[in-house]
């Protein structure tokens, strides 16, 4: 996936009400951008690092800018736009990228579905059968190439589980995919830490028939784009 247009470079003043931030460009102008990431973004949101925002054509958006990467501090770039992740990961199917999730001639987005109301992210139909498919867009890390979820206490990524097991239980193959936006890390892992209620049912889910896969995304200001898969490691706690 590449960007449209070229992103615009600057440093971050700071990120406020969840889903905006003060950005000053190299011109010193000061502008706010939209944040499109509803996490706590752990190790990306710190004053004075560097960031790249696209800007909208649209004359009716509030706010023109939208944040789309951070440098954090280890000089690490992180793609931050959860609104990305399942085009990320739609362009890694069909390029054969995830071979797990190739095979599959229907792909059908934000299907309702399940007894708690929700939409699954992809509903992928082939000749093998159905799929349901629910993506996590990853940004936290630690050290040792670590990647974490969630970054903040996620009662809906809960939820998805519990209807991800639901649906392995009626016999239909169930996927959670945590895609990393940030090429730094070698595995995914639960953030037990930040939200035990989401390990355990990660835990649950997978010894009921869920898969868990991984992938992770080289970003760059040009574009990102899924190149590797990622374990999924869940013994141990972190």
């Amino acid at each position: 996936m590449n960007f449209a247009e070229p992103l615009t470079p600057g440093v971050l003043i700071r990120r406020y009400q969840r889903f905006l931030a003060d950005v000053e460009l190299a011109d010193g102008d000061i502008v706010t951008a939209h944040c499109p990431n509803t996490g706590a973004m752990l190790g990306c949101a710190a004053p004075g690092l560097r960031v790249w925002l696209s800007r909208s054509a649209n004359p009716r958006r509030k706010y023109a800018h939208t944040w789309e990467l951070v440098e954090t501090g280890a000089g690490v770039l992180v793609g931050i736009n959860t609104g990305l992740t399942n085009r990320l990961v739609e362009e890694a199917i069909i390029q054969g990228v995830i071979p797990a999730l190739t095979g599959y001639g229907s792909r059908r987005r934000e299907m309702r579905y399940g007894r708690e109301g929700s939409r699954i992210d992809f509903f992928l139909e082939g000749e093998s059968g159905a799929c349901y498919l629910e993506v996590k867009n990853v940004t936290a890390a630690v050290a040792a190439g670590v990647a974490l979820f969630p970054d903040a206490v996620s009662s809906r990524g809960t939820r998805h589980l519990r209807e991800l097991m639901a649906v392995a239980a009626q016999g239909h193959r169930a996927v959670v995919c945590f895609c990393a936006q940030r090429n730094d890390v070698q595995e995914v892992r639960p953030a037990d830490a930040i939200d035990p209620a989401y390990g355990a049912a990660l835990r649950k889910a997978v010894a009921n028939g869920v898969e868990a896969l991984a992938c992770r995304a080289e970003v760059t200001p040009a574009g990102i784009a899924v190149q590797t898969l990622l374990p999924v490691v869940l013994n141990g706690m972190i």
